[in-house]
């Protein structure tokens, strides 16, 4: 199936690991041009010569507090003084921090909010202009919880669960622009993030990580954790032409762990 991606210009956010990268990844192998973003910089500048030596699309990166207004808008700049067009939004943001409910302050959860939730909000409205020109599509990466609370992450419960509420409005009111709106949460996909969660599953109840993985595995339907490239894979098809009818809707990619209808 040819996804009619090539030539496409996509932003990713958080692309300097882990399900960010993958994606990124994923896009380059199509022949989409990337401008990657992260707090990370160091890390984007080696993310960009991997991806740049996976085919011609063009790649780029931008230094990118998400929590920050002014870098926010930074970026939108580069992106359109650079690549000149938006067809592809990817909105994602590191976990917040793991706890329950009386565990947390005010600041954690403000924190939480600012980056989880305000940040999609700030980069959409940011990069609306670009496009509105010829229609794309945008994808807000949020996590299984959207489905089903995960326990001792009332954080992520809240706000992962709070984007899909703007998802669904945005496709209402974006679709006149030919813009699609899509959510998509990852359940336990092999990634740095599910590893410190894991470690610290294992030091709350006095086992090993090994123990812990055994555990969830043994949730999970197909028997193991997902892959990045599997969670890309759902991504790149959403953004891609081959989806020109799915909008306002909410997918996970999880192996099946959710029970949920």
């Amino acid at each position: 199936m040819d996804l009619g991606l090539k030539g496409k210009t996509a932003l990713i956010m958080a692309s300097s690991q882990g399900l960010g990268k993958a994606i990124a990844e994923g896009f380059v192998k199509e022949g989409v041009n990337v401008l990657i973003a992260s707090r990370n910089v160091d890390q984007l500048k080696i993310v960009k010569e991997e991806l740049s030596s996976l085919g011609d699309a063009k790649v780029d990166y931008i230094g990118c507090d998400i929590t920050k207004p002014n870098q926010i808008e930074a970026m939108i700049q580069k992106l359109s003084t650079e690549y000149g067009a938006l067809d592809i939004l990817i909105n994602n943001a590191g976990g917040p921090p793991a706890g329950s409910f009386e565990d947390l302050t005010d600041d954690e959860w403000q924190q939480s909010f600012e980056l989880n939730l305000l940040s999609y909000i700030r980069i959409i409205r940011g990069a609306l202009p670009l496009l509105k020109r010829n229609g794309g599509k945008i994808i807000n990466i949020a996590s299984s919880s959207i489905k089903e609370p995960i326990s001792g992450l009332i954080l992520s419960n809240t706000f992962r669960t709070g984007i899909v509420g703007p998802s669904k409005t945005l496709a209402m009111e974006l679709a006149k622009y030919n813009i699609l709106v899509n959510t998509v949460g990852p359940g336990r996909i092999a990634t740095d993030r599910v590893k410190h969660l894991d470690e610290l599953n294992a030091k709350k109840n006095g086992l090993t990580i090994e123990e812990i993985e055994e555990s969830e595995k043994e949730t999970i339907p197909l028997g193991r954790y997902g892959k990045p490239e599997e969670f890309a894979n759902m991504v790149v098809f959403l953004a891609s032409e081959a989806n020109s009818y799915v909008t306002g809707s909410s997918f996970l990619v999880d192996g099946g762990k959710i029970k949920s209808i």
